[in-house]
């Protein structure tokens, strides 16, 4: 695939990695990148983690790293970041690019009443909050030349912007990082920024809505998008995520879904 989205050699950051979405997007974004370009895949799962770095063109340098971003340090998250330049220093990069993939869907079994459970919260917006948010500073921290041309990508969800029953996690998870970044997008105007919502995904986040959402009818919903292909493919997602950045018809921060018209 030939995309216009980034030039020169590139530092390319993707968290939530291992599997879904992610790892879809560290395998197309990897194959534009131009030789001595560099790959960091962040997530859990450090085997998965290694099978797809293998799978990664040999004229990239791909660091690969375990680690649970509800439970990570600033400076464990820095330290990361660091390591994987090596010899190498930050302005030695023309362009940066940073994907806020890692998520969960939490709870969906519970409506909002019932969702009185202190530590759930926690560890919830840990991991889909507060993580991509102090990593995010780190990673402008330690590429805050001016001569770096950087991208933000923060994979988001209709549920960001439109409330669905017994999803009182993710949907408010959603909607208060897509505003962090909106909030970062006014401060930083020479970044550029998308949140992009990539429609409903043939995910394990998709099949455990359908077994255990507890609201019927939002149930039946995603059940019928399945029984109707209705459901996309990573592959569908990320190649219309590539185009999105492409064109570049959005004003930096703003929400862009799948089935916008660009």
């Amino acid at each position: 695939m030939t995309s216009k989205m980034f030039s020169g050699k590139v530092f390319l950051l993707v968290t939530g990695a291992s599997q879904g979405i992610g790892r879809k997007i560290a395998e197309i974004f990897a194959s534009t990148l131009e030789i001595d370009s560099q790959v960091l895949l962040l997530a859990r799962n450090l085997e998965n983690l290694k099978e797809i770095s293998n799978q990664l063109s040999k004229h990239l340098t791909v660091n690969v790293e375990s680690v649970d971003l509800s439970k990570a340090t600033a400076k464990e998250l820095k330290d990361i970041i660091v390591n994987s330049l090596g010899s190498k220093k930050a302005n030695q990069f023309n362009e940066v690019v940073i994907v806020h993939n890692v998520g969960s869907v939490g709870n969906v079994s519970q409506s909002t009443v019932e969702m009185t459970n202190y530590d759930l919260w926690t560890e919830y917006y840990n991991l889909n909050v507060f993580g991509p948010a102090v990593l995010n500073g780190i990673f402008m921290e330690l590429f805050q030349e001016e001569t770096i041309k950087k991208h933000v990508i923060n994979i988001t969800s209709l549920c960001g912007i439109q409330p669905f029953k017994s999803l009182g996690y993710y949907c408010s998870g959603k909607a208060a990082r897509e505003m962090y970044f909106k909030v970062f997008a006014e401060e930083h105007p020479n970044v550029n920024v998308l949140n992009y919502s990539p429609g409903p995904v043939e995910t394990k986040m998709f099949q455990t809505i359908i077994e255990d959402v507890g609201d019927v009818e939002l149930k039946t919903q995603f059940q019928n998008k399945r029984k109707n292909n209705q459901v996309l493919t990573t592959d569908q997602t990320t190649k219309r995520l590539v185009e999105v950045l492409s064109k570049k018809n959005y004003k930096s921060g703003d929400h862009v879904d799948y089935r916008d018209e660009l």
